[in-house]
């Protein structure tokens, strides 16, 4: 597999290496030099299988010849151990529920298969796994590198501005997992990961690399539950499908993107986001005007500059779609407290990132048309949000409710990258 970086194309490396490295120069992203593409036919004969032989077969398909079929085969099995099952939420529309995984959220798929890849790649070399997150990403890469060997990871989040069980789910894990509660927003923990990547010395001293969706691995494995979904309907859904995806840092969205790419027949996609709509926006008068980031209770998305939305364009651009064909929308917390409320009524517990999702979607989705939208995270990671919009309690999982009295080992830290700096540089194995 050969990747090019987005923002200098001279710049080619092979799978192992985007997956070791994370970033290009300039802190450009890589992208697949070529996209596989599948026939209807051979589409057909992929949704046949069971989600894990499909997903290694759609991950070699990238991969090539780099990692033998079979190892790939295993990572995924240790990767996916558990389902993205479809469930009805009115006649004509459903979702994907992404968050039946240890961490509860869609990130334990790109997460766990990310550690399964780089374990294939990286031989006996240290590497340091610095990632920033907005709530999900720190969980699932926390309990996917927990205890590998050879490998240490550093999360740095927004204090005080992710939820308290989020913040409990993998800042209680200690032993090779390192947190850091940054005072700032998400914007000022990406731009810390951003700086540290464009430190040379620092790089090579520690074996830098990055576990958000910039990684090509994540990325790839996010593909993988487009095509889940898609076997779970039947013919009449399938034909007119549109799919809904809370989007922060578009990575998501990207992911299905490239699916309908390989020949997946998705109709359309909309990318919903709440009131950090800096895409929404920008589609509309095609300015790129990022607003400062404001807190909201999807706090997840609350991301004004997305590092993915250079590789949507890029898909756009590959393959000569329009891109005010992407659907779009944003949602007002109001609104999206609202929309939680109605959708318990109607029998499903949804949270705010999927509520944002179903709520563009039931506003756009045309007659005849079957949506989707994606359910990105439990509702009992946001609590307190929920049970304040409903009035009432909900049941905690077993993995939030065993963490839930754990003292948090975080440090805390000034935005400030010399003293991040120093602090990698000192941290020991």
């Amino acid at each position: 597999m050969r990747l090019y970086n987005l923002k200098d194309h001279t710049e080619v490396v092979n799978f192992g290496q985007a997956v070791r490295q994370g970033l290009g120069r300039e802190q450009g992203l890589f992208f697949p030099g070529t996209i596989p593409a599948f026939s209807a036919s051979e589409i057909d004969e992929l949704l046949k299988l069971d989600f894990v032989s499909r997903s290694a077969k759609l991950l070699s398909a990238f991969i090539g010849s780099e990692i033998a079929s079979e190892d790939v085969l295993r990572c995924v099995r240790n990767a996916f151990q558990f389902p993205a099952p479809v469930k009805a939420v009115e006649d004509d529309i459903g979702t994907l529920e992404l968050f039946h995984g240890p961490t509860l959220a869609f990130k334990d798929f790109g997460g766990r298969f990310m550690a399964q890849a780089l374990v294939q790649v990286a031989a006996n070399d240290r590497i340091t796994i610095l990632t920033a997150t907005s709530g999900d990403t720190g969980a699932a890469v926390a309990h996917a590198f927990y205890h590998l060997p050879n490998i240490r990871v550093v999360i740095l989040y927004p204090k005080g501005k992710i939820s308290p069980l989020q913040e409990k789910l993998f800042c209680t894990l200690g032993d090779n997992i390192h947190t850091i509660a940054i005072e700032g927003d998400f914007d000022d923990c990406q731009s810390l990961v951003k700086k540290a990547f464009d430190d040379e010395l620092l790089k090579k001293t520690i074996g830098l690399n990055s576990a958000n969706s910039i990684n090509i691995s994540r990325l790839l494995a996010q593909i993988c539950y487009y095509f889940e979904a898609f076997a779970q309907l039947n013919e009449a859904q399938r034909r007119e499908l549109v799919i809904s995806v809370p989007s922060g840092n578009f990575g998501d969205l990207t992911a299905g993107l490239l699916a309908k790419a390989m020949g997946l027949p998705i109709k359309r996609f909309i990318a919903a986001t709440n009131s950090n709509d800096t895409v929404p926006r920008y589609l509309d008068s095609g300015l790129w005007q990022p607003h400062t980031t404001v807190a909201t209770i999807s706090n997840a998305m609350d991301v004004s500059q997305p590092n993915n939305w250079p590789r949507i364009e890029e898909i756009f651009k590959r393959e000569n779609w329009p891109l005010t064909s992407l659907a779009h929308g944003a949602v007002s917390d109001e609104v999206t407290k609202q929309t939680v409320l109605a959708l318990n009524q109607k029998g499903y517990l949804s949270e705010p990132h999927g509520a944002i999702a179903y709520r563009v979607l039931r506003d756009q989705l045309q007659s005849g048309e079957y949506g989707l939208f994606l359910g990105t995270a439990h509702p009992a990671k946001f609590r307190e949000v929920v049970e304040g919009i409903l009035g009432h309690d909900i049941t905690l999982p077993k993995e939030l409710a065993e963490r839930a009295d754990m003292t948090l080992l975080s440090h805390n830290m000034k935005s400030d990258f010399t003293v991040l700096r120093d602090f990698l540089m000192t941290l020991q194995w």
